[in-house]
């Protein structure tokens, strides 16, 4: 409850070990595990291969199975307005991760085909947003109530990175090695971890989490308003869609490495593995300075790092002088990803972390997707510059972060990770009371 001057009162100093553990292993598993990750190779050489589909067909197949991606923020409601068997989010993984292992245990036991394929996968998809909005929901309340939100942006992210890098790298395994039927087995069988993990409840994480005032919501109604009427997620969402819009990442790079540089065709999924790993050291910069300097700043420093991360693509001659710069190029990128992430968490509206958290996923998704196809486009538009070109549209879309951070509410970005913010905590008070 608050105290008598209005504002959230804070507990001790959280338990920090036991929440980056829980959150670790979770963050391990949601996106180890995620649909859109580790069958994403797997399904496309499934209709590559067996279903002899083209690759417009593959990239239509992509586009149509990702739907419950691009709408994640209803998924997010749900988390936020609903409480299965009273667990609240472990109620979520719980539930749906055994449904989600039900919708592979199907597609195991059901001919290949095409409609069979791309049903099962939006099914799965969806089953397993309501995991993912209850993971995110789940990190960005705790981030709030235990002023952790820079910290754990850092665990994230890192983790996330890890976790996408090994799903790859097994995808293309299980690609290589196993039938249609026995991938689904598999998968279906792993996904069960998730339900047990469910019946883990460390105090640390789970004590008092939904009886503080930043878990408290009203009708839907109420919800509805108090999330339009939230001036912060606005730029939050915005930022994530412009830091996702990078038209000259995807498709052109791969284009460009093997038709311009005539590299072999691994040298694009090389590219990309030591871009990411490139992320990891400036992530964990971040978790070091988010205690010591304001959110603010890092948003602003991070940024202007940020800016020029493609820029070196474009006097890259050979694919050795590619691989060499990805790292480089990654560690550019790592303090703008996670202070947006950071910021999100600050962002949410109080009982709707869920939703907030998932319209920024819906946004990573959809920018990300039109994107890459407006930088295919770019690209065949001039066999001498079209790559120049994508680099110029990132550069610019990435400038344009700048004037939206003036946009961000000061109080939400003025203090350091771990710091109390009288004013946030007024805000709270305020919304639960409207």
């Amino acid at each position: 409850m608050p105290t008598p001057d209005g504002t959230v009162p804070t507990s001790l100093p959280p338990r920090t070990r036991p929440i980056y553990v829980y959150f670790g292993l979770l963050t391990l598993l949601v996106y180890f595990l995620a649909p859109e990750y580790l069958l994403d190779i797997p399904t496309a050489y499934m209709m590559k291969n067996r279903l002899h589909a083209s690759a417009p067909e593959v990239s239509l197949f992509r586009l149509l199975s990702g739907i419950p991606l691009y709408v994640a923020f209803l998924f997010g409601l749900v988390r936020d307005r609903w409480n299965p068997l009273g667990w609240r989010d472990r109620g979520y993984f719980l539930l749906f991760a055994p449904l989600t292992a039900a919708v592979f245990f199907w597609m195991a036991f059901t001919p290949l085909s095409r409609t069979m394929l791309l049903a099962g996968m939006i099914l799965a998809m969806a089953t397993f947003r309501l995991i993912f909005a209850a993971y995110q929901g789940l990190i960005a309340l705790i981030g709030q109530e235990t002023l952790m939100s820079g910290r754990l942006s850092t665990l994230s992210n890192t983790v996330f990175t890890v976790a996408i890098i090994l799903a790859a790298f097994i995808s293309g395994l299980l690609s290589e090695s196993l039938s249609p039927t026995q991938i689904f087995l598999l998968v279906g069988g792993l996904m069960v971890s998730i339900a047990l993990f469910g019946l883990w409840k460390p105090a640390a994480v789970f004590g008092h989490a939904y009886d503080a005032p930043l878990a408290a919501g009203s009708d839907f109604r109420g919800d509805v308003r108090r999330l339009l009427r939230h001036r912060a997620i606005y730029p939050a969402v915005l930022i994530s869609v412009l830091w996702n819009f990078n038209p000259g990442l995807y498709t052109p790079v791969q284009f460009y490495l093997t038709n311009k540089l005539h590299a072999p065709d691994d040298t694009y999924s090389n590219f990309m593995g030591f871009f990411l790993i490139g992320l990891i050291p400036t992530f964990l910069l971040y978790g070091y300075l988010c205690t010591r300097v304001t959110a603010s700043r890092l948003l602003w420093w991070g940024t202007l790092i940020a800016i020029p991360q493609m820029i070196p693509l474009v006097f890259v001659h050979s694919a050795t002088t590619a691989l060499i710069l990805a790292v480089p190029m990654g560690m550019m990128g790592g303090v703008a990803t996670a202070a947006y992430f950071d910021l999100a968490m600050r962002s949410c509206p109080p009982g709707l972390q869920g939703t907030l958290m998932m319209l920024v996923s819906a946004g990573w998704w959809l920018a990300a997707r039109g994107s890459d196809l407006l930088g295919a486009q770019l690209y065949a538009s001039s066999p001498e510059h079209g790559f120049f070109y994508c680099v110029i549209a990132a550069v610019v879309v990435y400038v344009l972060i700048l004037p939206v951070i003036l946009w961000i509410p000061k109080h939400v970005i003025a203090s350091t990770d771990g710091e109390r913010n009288l004013a946030l905590e007024a805000e709270v008070i305020n919304e639960i009371k409207a």
